[in-house]
């Protein structure tokens, strides 16, 4: 199981008076003695006329800077007081989730923390919302925030998928129960894990079977899930009480138990996927992202490579049409 030593920690408002994921990565770097980076980038566009010089363009990004590191660095001061190593960065750069994931890259980071962006996710893939994108393209965990407040024991459900639907690789059940088990232990909080299956085949010829045909085939359908879910959670010592094995479609399930069990931390696997595919395993991501009453853990399968450039792309640049002087 791979341990947590820097948390990267994407900040949208250094002057925001709630920050519930600066609150909740700290609970978390507490008892693994991780590194906390305190990152925010911007992304505002400069405008400028084309008769500035390089040298004041330079001066409003460097003041810009310095501002919000002034900010962080007072925030970051408050968590040094509680014993936390705490570092961190400003950077101009777009857009936002290229910049959150180029710096996780640099810094090595095990997680990212951020806070989910607000209203509904509709066509988030297409939209290029910034927590969406996050999910997609970081290599490494993203823990996205919804709830205020601080950990109490919490429960922290891992959905699983043994029969790897949509063609998900073997080895990203292990990955979501494995960081399951290190947040519930750092949190002191309880481990579940929840397996969806279709109870029939869709759609389902029913006038060419007899009932008892039908029937047989359900429990077939439901002994194979069963069998799939115990083999995936065996090692993870989870009672049979927090098991949980649910005839429904997954968004359902999901958020069913959840709700179920109050659980503070749902952990979801995710694939980077192009063109249509994308879209329709975004749809369902999309749903949960929404409808989920509490923080989600996306992680990726092993050996997933930087899908973005490495360089930062800087600020943001419009040259504004100037009349010239007569």
């Amino acid at each position: 199981m791979q341990k947590i030593k820097r948390i990267l920690v994407a900040i949208k408002d250094p002057s925001a008076r709630s920050l519930p994921a600066v609150v909740k990565a700290a609970q978390l770097a507490k008892p693994w003695g991780a590194r906390l980076e305190l990152f925010h980038c911007i992304s505002t566009t400069l405008y400028v006329d084309a008769y500035s010089t390089n040298g004041a363009l330079e001066d409003v990004e460097r003041v810009t800077s310095q501002k919000h590191r002034d900010k962080l660095q007072r925030l970051a001061g408050r968590l040094r007081a509680e014993g936390l190593e705490v570092g961190v960065s400003v950077e101009w750069d777009h857009p936002v989730f290229e910049a959150v994931v180029r710096r996780a890259n640099e810094i090595k980071a095990d997680l990212i923390v951020a806070e989910r962006h607000a209203g509904r996710h509709f066509a988030a893939g297409l939209l290029q919302l910034t927590d969406w994108e996050l999910l997609r393209i970081s290599p490494v965990p993203v823990l996205l925030v919804k709830t205020t407040g601080m950990y109490q024991k919490p429960a922290v459900l891992a959905a699983v998928d043994p029969s790897h639907a949509n063609a998900k690789p073997t080895d990203l059940d292990a990955r979501i129960l494995g960081q399951a088990a290190l947040f519930s232990q750092a949190l002191q909080g309880s481990l579940h894990a929840v397996h969806a299956y279709i109870p029939l085949p869709t759609p389902f010829p029913s006038n060419l079977l007899t009932e008892s045909a039908v029937q047989k085939l359900a429990a077939d359908i439901a002994a194979k899930a069963r069998r799939g879910f115990e083999r995936t959670v065996r090692a993870y010592e989870i009672p049979k009480a927090r098991r949980h094995l649910l005839a429904r479609h997954p968004i359902n399930a999901v958020e069913e138990t959840a709700r179920k069990l109050n659980s503070a931390i749902v952990v979801m696997g995710a694939l980077s996927r192009s063109g249509l595919k994308r879209l329709f395993i975004g749809n369902t991501a999309e749903s949960l992202l929404d409808s989920l009453p509490c923080d989600l853990l996306i992680v990726k399968p092993d050996r997933i490579a930087l899908a973005i450039q490495r360089r930062r792309r800087g600020p943001r640049i419009s040259v504004l049409a100037s009349a010239p002087l007569i």
